[in-house]
């Protein structure tokens, strides 16, 4: 089964929705073939569909879903392609993250207790 949500995200100065299956990807690139979408609108696991062909692609079959379920649908066929998080180069210096980490340049001694604002010892 085919199924896309509602068109809500903008880009490029229109709305767009993502058609999905919970078959194949085979049945994902043949629907949207039928549709007349470019493979280069394929990204990872869905096709991005400009809204002026969402009411083309009910007409042909695809259900319209709300967004939360194009990834529960997608997660329980194991069709889901999340973007891969971001992973520093190896030797990068990694950020500080926590409670009292610092905004200056990682590994830079800091004074604890000071801040800016703080009363200047006489």
């Amino acid at each position: 089964m085919l199924y896309l949500d509602p068109p809500a995200v903008p880009w490029r100065g229109r709305l767009w929705s993502h058609l999905v299956s919970d078959v194949s990807y085979a049945e994902l690139h043949a629907f949207a073939e039928a549709l007349g979408l470019p493979r280069r609108g394929f990204d990872r696991d869905h096709y991005d569909l400009p809204a002026e062909r969402v009411p083309m692609a009910v007409w042909l079959g695809a259900r319209l879903v709300p967004s939360r379920e194009i990834v529960r649908l997608l997660r329980a066929a194991d069709l889901r392609r999340p973007k891969p998080r971001a992973v520093p180069a190896p030797g990068a210096p990694v950020a500080p993250r926590g409670p009292g980490a610092s905004a200056g340049s990682p590994g830079a001694p800091r004074s604890p207790g000071i801040s800016a604002g703080s009363p200047v010892p006489s």
